[in-house]
């Protein structure tokens, strides 16, 4: 799943350790601890962070919608805080914010 890990890196140990993990090698504690380590991490974004990962991709509200797959009246709800992204969209936007667009082409 291309995007999901930090890095190529975080992708490969992870899943050696998710391996050593169903033949029981690695606990349940010690594969959490990857999890959250390889993963990226989802956090809140404030309205001109959204807006701030969009300019910086150098689109419009409605190319960036295109790309994520949602309306351009939902980026824009984002970028004047009347909605907040879901789990899975901020996902997405840490993606962009660490890789650039070109992660979702």
């Amino acid at each position: 799943m291309p995007g999901k890990y930090k890095s190529e890196i975080s992708r490969s140990m992870h899943r050696t350790i998710a391996d050593l993990h169903e033949i029981g090698v690695v606990d349940k504690t010690t594969m959490r601890e990857f999890d959250a380590m390889c993963l990226t991490k989802i956090e809140p974004l404030q309205p001109g962070e959204i807006r701030a990962i969009r300019e910086k991709s150098g689109v419009s509200q409605a190319v960036f919608a295109e790309h994520i797959g949602v309306t351009t009246g939902l980026i824009s709800k984002w970028e004047c805080g009347d909605k907040q992204p879901s789990r899975m969209a901020l996902k997405i936007l840490a993606l962009i914010k660490a890789k650039g667009l070109k992660v979702m082409a």
